[in-house]
């Protein structure tokens, strides 16, 4: 396994405090929809930011208890429905948001070395809060961590029931904004209520939906009676970085043209997907899906109101034996992730939400690479009055795959992934062959904008 650098212990000199709303909030249980409460969104998405210049810890607590007051449901904790145990929802109970500092010897620079993979010992710059279970974890967690330079990292965990990616970015740039501007109108109000996404009666899957479909295990591996992503998770995961210039990303986008035009999104997840599963030298009859969600706001005929605050996507499915997605060309899979994207109709984006009634029914992540785009949510933008931020990315590296923004390059994408750290080399391969191959077809002309639906 390869060494990492080891992060030096967080010095805590007082224990983390519970910052509540500063003014009243309503309280009662909110209703959590289909898509919110999904067993695969059990879990805190967990940012990291590096800034150059410390900020004002009292400043950040101050704004941060107005801003509990907009976003009220971040200070309450979830629990189970009493109606149905399979069912959550979050008590508004205005208990608080944990906020912890600490004081890490390490400056920004040093930090800024090995920034391009996550490991184990960056966990220390958030706080770890004991707790029982999921549920008894507050859904938001917070801490700053002061360097010996004068930057300061900020560590964010925000529950992935309560909100998605948009939402996550909407919160924390609106923090932002009432540090600077104190006492200012936020430039969108979140809106808590999710009965727009609530099921039909009674509920009515009208179409086939391939992300919770389960497949047969096959002989990749000799684990056969593992699912792939079992396989994979049974062995220790090595994380690994790839950046993509807007120059390799148009040289990507060549290979399609002038028979397909295609995002800049689609065409890295589908050459994502097919390097991902040519490292991993599965069998050629195996069945393989790509997994990515896609913002449906703009997607249903009754138009979901502006600040929506809760989860508004659903996952586009793409699929594939491996002979197929490997042998044919990059086109293909590109074809595949738009086929996908186009069937989420508002029928469709229904149906999920139905389906999801039945609690048996499980996102199938067991052949899958599921990837996640933060690079377009204007995440890396966050700015509390000393300048945008030198790093941002995950806490941590997952098998899930991110593609992530490349500070001071809006256009450019980073690619994070873990992987058993037998096959990294070959997918690092994969992914940049095509730069040496010389394939260059087609006119650059003519693309399409880029999707901002996907998070």
């Amino acid at each position: 396994m390869p060494t990492y650098p080891e992060l030096p212990d967080c010095f805590y000199s007082k224990q983390p405090t519970l910052i509540i709303p500063n003014g009243p909030t309503p309280n009662h249980f909110l209703y959590l929809s289909n898509l919110d409460d999904q067993k695969f969104l059990r879990f805190s998405i967990k940012y990291l930011y590096l800034f150059k210049k410390s900020l004002s810890t009292e400043s950040l607590k101050c704004s941060l208890s107005s801003l509990l007051v907009e976003y009220y449901p971040l200070a309450g904790r979830l629990r189970k429905s009493p109606e149905d145990e399979h069912k959550l929802e979050v008590d508004c109970n205005g208990e608080g948001a944990v906020f912890a500092e600490a004081f890490m010897d390490l400056t920004v620079e040093e930090f800024l070395d090995i920034s391009k993979k996550p490991n184990r010992s960056w966990r220390k710059l958030l706080y770890r809060v004991e707790a029982p279970n999921f549920l008894d974890i507050p859904p938001l967690v917070i801490q700053i961590t002061n360097l010996r330079c004068g930057g300061m990292i900020l560590c964010t965990a925000i529950n992935h029931c309560l909100c998605d990616g948009i939402g996550t970015s909407q919160f924390l740039n609106a923090w932002a904004h009432l540090t600077t501007k104190p006492g200012s109108n936020l430039p969108i109000n979140p809106f808590h209520s999710r009965h727009v996404l609530k099921p039909r009666k009674p509920p009515q899957t009208t179409t086939t939906h391939t992300e919770f479909t389960k497949t047969v295990p096959d002989k990749y591996s000799p684990q056969s009676d593992l699912t792939l992503n079992q396989y994979l998770q049974s062995q220790p995961l090595v994380p690994t970085s790839l950046i993509f210039t807007p120059s390799q990303i148009l040289h990507l986008k060549r290979q399609c043209v002038p028979s397909l035009k295609c995002t800049t999104f689609e065409v890295l997840a589908s050459h994502t997907w097919r390097s991902w599963v040519k490292s991993l030298d599965l069998s050629p009859s195996f069945n393989v899906k790509l997994l990515f969600s896609v913002n449906v706001r703009r997607r249903l005929k009754t138009e979901m109101p502006q600040g929506y605050y809760g989860n508004g996507f659903v996952l586009g499915c793409a699929e594939a034996t491996v002979k197929d997605l490997v042998a044919a060309n990059l086109r293909s899979g590109v074809k595949l992730v738009q086929e996908a994207k186009a069937s989420l109709t508002d029928d469709y984006v229904k149906s999920v939400i139905d389906l999801l009634e039945d609690k048996t029914v499980k996102t199938d992540i067991s052949s899958s690479l599921v990837i996640s785009q933060w690079s377009k949510l204007g995440l890396e933008d966050l700015d509390f009055g000393e300048g945008k931020p030198l790093h941002m990315g995950p806490l941590t590296s997952d098998i899930y795959c991110l593609f992530l923004p490349v500070i001071g390059d809006f256009h450019a994408v980073r690619v994070l992934v873990s992987l058993p750290e037998s096959v990294v080399n070959k997918f690092e391969y994969y992914m940049k062959e095509f730069l040496d191959s010389g394939e260059d077809k087609g006119d650059a002309n003519g693309y399409r904008g880029e999707e901002n639906g996907i998070i």
